[in-house]
């Protein structure tokens, strides 16, 4: 739900390991002292200083695992074979009386009358559907998680316009109940998502749908990061209700526009500082190895035989250092954003600064530019009708999704932004679909089931690995009770990386957050606590 008081409101390539190592590979003192430079910037003798300068890393070669990496490991379990089910691949296809096979977590093979390895758990399909897991593009669960205290309300760091040094990782509570929920309605992948209280609020966390102590422990493993931006309504109140810039949409565009040139800068002060390392690296180099002949002579004239002194590396900002990741192309953007023309903006300015919208949120007039969004590659994350619950919504219309659906490259998604309609996203397709064919968009349910899986998964830079039924992809699973587009399905299984996470038939084993045992009124306390 867009939240839409101030502290709260919503919305909206590797992370750190492939952390622009053109911004900043030379980003190390430790890097110096790699290269055999004391902290007073002497110089060591013999060939000890070109081995350690050789041993430097370059602008390619930044191999850091990050500081928060992913603890999340495939468990070990048997080969699954799904049988005889109505299967919606997730690439266009329907595939009636079929099965799919998971061996080691990944996905072998899609078809019919697929044979079962030894040991393989076999599940009786027939009669159901089975889909790939649901991916929630725009979730805050966590973040804002229940119940709703001031105590668990961390999604929005409103201090600032923008704060992009703030990562939603850092505020989940894996506790949080509303997973539990969410696995119940066939989610598997989330990404978790700052408020947007700010024009750029921070950096997003994807996560697998698993029970976990810790957010490293979900943390979908080597997920690129995203940056969530707001435009419109959410900054300019709250910042110009505290008689502070932004209060106005051009004051919004002139901090997106600030915060990137700042960005472009701090890359050139990077670039020249690898520059001049690089040349003093070189130096080094040679001196090692003496020189000799007419090379000895140049050294000495060009002074060479000075003492050497490293280069001062710029200050490390971390809210620059996100944005220059973005300009990288190693950050994607996921910006809340409901106006046509102020998408249509929001798209000249990323052309500006060379950087690329993956998808706008809510996006409820996506509709009115559905072709330029196909054109230009970028996804529209959308409800099924919400709309009209404030100004910038207001011209919402229900067939918004299999409009922008539509065109040949079309990328509409179905996204929640609510812990209660994260449980049925399925159905909030459903009505969309059925929009759709009243005003004669026809959308079959192998080419809808898109919005829930594979188009979330390419706007998140995970389509090679989730999002479709497809030799080689995650074994992320769910077996419904029926079509998932009918208003009684129920997600009956829910596998990832084909460990079953959640089996309604047997509810005992069903996964509960820590803060809900032993609470009462919960199918997790004992009779005698239960209030009567």
């Amino acid at each position: 739900m867009t939240r839409v008081q101030a502290p709260r409101q919503s919305g909206t390539v590797a992370g750190w390991r492939g952390r622009s190592a053109a911004l900043l590979a030379g980003l190390t003192l430790g890097g110096l002292a790699l290269a055999g430079v004391t902290p007073t910037g002497s110089v060591p003798d013999g060939t000890a200083a070109a081995d350690s300068a050789a041993s430097v890393p370059g602008p390619e070669a930044s191999t850091s695992p990050g500081p928060f990496p992913s603890t999340y490991r495939v468990p070990a379990t048997p080969p699954l074979l799904i049988r005889g089910g109505t299967v919606l691949t997730g690439t266009g296809e329907r595939l009636d009386d079929a099965d799919v096979l998971i061996v080691e977590g990944r996905v072998r093979a899609v078809g019919t009358h697929l044979a079962a390895p030894p040991e393989a758990r076999v599940v009786d399909a027939h009669g159901r559907w089975v889909t790939p897991g649901i991916i929630d593009i725009h979730s805050h669960l966590g973040v804002y998680a229940s119940p709703a205290t001031r105590g668990t309300d961390d999604g929005n760091e409103a201090t600032s316009p923008v704060t992009a040094n703030v990562w939603a990782e850092h505020s989940v509570w894996p506790q949080d109940p509303g997973f539990e929920t969410a696995l119940e309605g066939g989610v598997t992948t989330l990404q978790i998502l700052p408020g947007s209280a700010n024009l750029i609020g921070g950096r997003s966390v994807v996560l697998k749908n698993v029970a976990s102590t810790t957010v490293q422990g979900m943390k979908f493993p080597d997920a690129p990061y995203g940056l969530k931006m707001a435009c419109g309504e959410n900054p300019k109140r709250v910042y110009g209700s505290r008689h502070q810039a932004p209060s106005t949409r051009m004051g919004d565009v002139a901090g997106y526009r600030q915060a990137f040139a700042d960005a472009q800068d701090y890359q050139r002060q990077w670039d020249k500082y690898r520059r001049e390392f690089a040349e003093y690296q070189a130096k080094l180099a040679r001196r090692a190895h003496g020189g000799s002949g007419a090379h000895a002579g140049t050294a000495a004239r060009a002074g060479e035989d000075k003492p050497l002194t490293p280069p001062t590396p710029p200050k490390r900002d971390l809210k620059l250092e996100t944005l220059a990741e973005v300009l990288a192309g190693q950050i994607r953007v996921q910006m809340h954003c409901y106006r046509a023309d102020e998408m249509a903006i929001m798209l000249d300015v990323a052309d500006e600064f060379g950087f690329k919208i993956a998808a706008f949120h809510h996006a409820v007039e996506a509709y009115k530019i559905a072709d330029r969004l196909a054109e230009r590659g970028v996804c529209a994350a959308m409800w099924a009708d919400w709309w009209g619950f404030k100004m910038e919504a207001f011209d919402g219309i229900q067939e918004n999704l299999p409009m922008v659906d539509r065109p040949a490259n079309g990328c509409a998604i179905v996204h929640s932004d609510s812990e209660d309609g994260i449980q049925r996203l399925n159905q909030e397709a459903a009505k969309a679909i059925a929009h759709g064919e009243r005003a004669g968009l026809s959308v079959p349910p192998e080419r809808a089931i898109r919005w829930l899986t594979l188009n979330p998964a390419k706007a998140l830079g995970l389509e090679d690995r989730v999002g479709s039924l497809e030799p080689g992809k995650g074994g992320d699973v769910v077996v419904w009770s029926a079509n998932p587009f009918s208003v009684y399905a129920l997600a009956d299984q829910v596998y990832i990386d084909g460990a079953l996470r959640f089996d309604r038939a047997h509810p005992a084993a069903r996964p509960r957050s820590d803060f809900l045992l032993g609470q009462p009124g919960t199918q997790s306390a004992p009779d005698s606590e239960k209030a009567p």
